[in-house]
């Protein structure tokens, strides 16, 4: 859908006068010519007469033997008067044929030429495929442009689609790389993910063995009780999996580029509210109950013992949501980012051993009990420890059991076919309660492209950006950034509502930003991808493979942030299609997954890439702006005249209906509607001075479209 989520729908109509085709005006010079031609032929003097010649008429006259002087007809007589008119009558037609072939030259080689190449062709082809012509543009021009007949078109996730397409391909393709290279290990783990069969055949046996080394359970009937912090510090540090609490590094509150250890809130598998209604609550225990029951029998658990233990541990997780604030409630309070030493952390929540615990998570950190940390719930990690304590007490093996049971919730994905299975039939429960669309059957490949790209991430940027978007595709995409970047500036100077040093403010900022396109040059250094990976171990199973690059992608993010990074450190992969604006190093990024068709390619008119591109590129730049539409965000600024801009653009959005279940009356997306709007009239104004300085625009073969009205068809993609 062309209206993503949270969006007010948009409605623009077709441009009615493009720039070529305004009549052209005559000259003024040739009008004034002519005029004066036919005075001079029409005020002549009066005839003389003359003795009539002996053979009669004009023929006669010139056949006779005279001189020069009287062949001539005399200045003043009436042959003299017509020979003069139509003289003149031809030097008009003369001229005006002249006229008529320059415009025809000029109409022929400075107006829009249709582009014929391959690439074109597939993005008219596009554009009927994904447009509804049954709507009238002026009615609904979203539902004209990307509303196919049949339900609903998303460019971006088909664009998503289509990069891991790129990206099966370029891991399916026959290549010889060096031995114990990034490119032969991250080749590798492609192959044994897409190898069912081996995957099949292994079964249950490689999770067994990780439950054994993490002292078993009471469910399969060997069971060692062991020390709860060892069992905790091992499923944190060796398998990536927090049951409890998340643990992560992230930027310091106080200084960006400063790396804190972060706890927070965990990710509860079950997707659970706040508000939710008792008895869609009690319907998803159950279907989550009957999911965890099959896990245990897949185990080769008893039939009662797995139900008593399952209920045990779905009880936990329902008490440990009890705990939970809501992340608005602990920022009104300023309970968001608290700063704790690891000692302090020790007096809150007993239960754990932090110090041990978060040393073997964040290897090679050295950490002590003065190391400070960024907790977001205290009251979270209190209850939760008091409830830890508990059941230490009493219940210690269906403690184990809920851990062992969210483990293997987390690896389910590297088992066989029976857990795969198990795992969609809960999906698709869940979501027909919570009153959300199925989700569609994902391929197997698709999956294992994007494990790939998780574990092997730098040597896949390295491929995909030289085969997607190589040097010409860069250098055509910088040009278009800067043409919307003095745009910009440009529409900064005549803003209302801006004085001048606020003006000169935000010029100052656009002209600092810093701009990575593609993907960050850290990902691209080949020695990356050769030696990064020295520590990954793969086989003798999947599972085996899945866990040694768990563990090897933890060191590598703890390790990124020991060291110090003089650039951005990128938030997406190169192949995603989401840009984005960092607040902290002041830089816009845009990944060679977003600028491809078709948003953008150095073949296209430019009135697309304008219309796609640009307008997300815009978008962007205003993200730097935000704080100055919030109230009280500029001072300095017209308060009157920015308020009734902003009551004008809600105004504008409130006049169309919102999808059903959206909401679209917080800050946050009425900011990015005022986005939108900007970024659209941004591009628009940068593609028409493009238009003025620049000949050669062409058009799209048989669409009957305008250059302008292309600008708006290629607009439409974006949701």
């Amino acid at each position: 859908m062309c209206v993503g989520a949270g969006r007010a729908a948009r409605v623009t109509k077709w441009p009615e006068k493009t720039l070529f085709n305004a009549p052209f005006p005559a000259p003024a010079s040739l009008s004034s010519f002519s005029l004066h031609s036919l005075q001079e032929g029409g005020d002549q003097s009066e005839e003389e007469p003359r003795e009539p010649s002996q053979a009669g008429g004009m023929g006669t006259l010139w056949s006779q033997e005279s001189t020069p002087e009287e062949r001539l007809p005399m200045e003043g007589s009436r042959p003299w008067a017509v020979a003069k008119r139509v003289l003149t009558a031809i030097q008009v037609l003369g001229l005006l044929l002249c006229f008529s072939v320059l415009l025809f030259y000029i109409f022929q080689n400075c107006g829009p030429r249709p582009c014929e190449t391959s690439v074109c062709l597939d993005l008219r082809d596009h554009y009927l495929a994904s447009g509804n012509t049954s709507v009238a543009p002026c009615t609904d021009f979203f539902g004209f442009a990307c509303g196919r007949v049949k339900g609903t078109y998303n460019s971006f996730q088909e664009l998503a689609t289509k990069n891991k397409n790129r990206l099966r391909r370029i891991l399916e393709a026959r290549n010889s790389w060096y031995s114990g290279s990034g490119e032969e290990k991250a080749f590798q783990f492609y192959n044994s993910c897409m190898d069912t069969r081996a995957i099949e055949a292994a079964g249950t046996g490689p999770l067994r063995q990780v439950i054994e080394e993490l002292g078993g359970w009471r469910i399969s009937g060997n069971w060692t009780s062991l020390n709860f912090n060892r069992t905790l510090r091992l499923l944190m540090s060796q398998y990536g999996h927090f049951p409890f609490f998340r643990a992560y590094l992230g930027p310091h509150p106080a200084s960006p580029h400063t790396p804190v250890i972060q706890i927070d809130q965990p990710e509860f598998d079950v997707p659970l509210k706040q508000d939710q209604e008792q008895k869609t609550y009690a319907q998803i225990f159950r279907e989550y109950l009957t999911y965890l029951n099959q896990l245990g029998t897949l185990l080769g658990g008893d039939p009662h013992e797995v139900q008593q233990h399952a209920s045990m541990s779905l009880s936990m997780t329902s008490q440990l949501f009890q705990f939970l604030r809501p992340l608005e409630q602990r920022r009104a309070q300023g309970k968001l980012f608290q700063m704790v030493t690891i000692d302090q952390l020790k007096e809150i929540a007993p239960a754990i051993d932090w110090l041990s615990c978060l040393q073997a998570t964040f290897t090679p950190m050295s950490l002590s009990p003065s190391q400070s940390l960024v907790v977001h719930d205290v009251e979270y990690l209190k209850n939760m420890s008091q409830l830890v304590e508990e059941m230490l007490l009493n219940q210690r093996d269906f403690l184990q059991s809920h851990m062992i049971l969210g483990l293997v919730e987390t690896l389910s994905p590297a088992l066989d076919s029976q857990f795969q299975k198990a795992r969609r039939k809960l999906s698709q429960k869940l979501r027909e309660l919570t009153e959300q669309p199925p989700m569609r059957a994902r391929p197997r490949w698709m999956k294992c492209v994007e494990d790939t790209g998780t574990f092997f991430e730098p040597t896949l940027a390295a491929l995909f950006v030289r085969e997607a978007f190589d040097p010409s595709t860069r250098s055509a995409a910088m040009e278009l950034f800067t043409a919307i970047r003095d745009a910009l500036i440009t529409r900064l100077r005549n803003l209302p509502w801006m004085n001048e040093e606020t003006q000169n403010m935000a010029q100052d900022k656009v002209a600092q930003l810093q701009v990575e396109m593609g993907a960050s040059e850290w990902a691209l250094k080949p020695e990356l991808a050769r030696q990064e990976y020295r520590d990954i171990q793969l086989g003798p199973n999947f599972l085996q493979s899945v866990l040694s690059c768990v563990r090897s992608l933890q060191a590598r993010i703890v390790q990124s942030f020991l060291q110090p990074c003089p650039q951005h450190r990128w938030k997406v992969s190169p192949w995603e299609v989401n840009a984005y604006y960092s607040i902290s190093d002041h830089v816009v990024v845009f990944p060679a997954g977003l600028l491809q068709p078709p948003f953008f390619h150095p073949g296209y008119p430019r009135a697309v890439n304008f219309g796609a591109a640009g307008s997300i590129m815009a978008h962007e730049l205003l993200h730097i702006f935000y704080q100055l539409l919030l109230p009280g965000g500029c001072p300095a600024c017209d308060t009157h005249a920015l308020q009734e801009a902003l009551l004008c653009l809600k105004r504008h959005y409130a006049a169309f209906p919102l999808p059903s279940g959206t909401w679209g009356g917080d800050s946050l997306t009425f900011l990015e509607n005022a986005a939108d709007v900007g970024g659209l009239a941004i591009a628009l104004q940068a593609y028409s001075k493009r238009l003025l300085w620049h000949r050669g625009e062409t058009v799209l073969p048989r669409l009957d479209l305008s250059p302008q009205q292309i600008f708006f068809r290629s607009y439409a993609q974006m949701p």
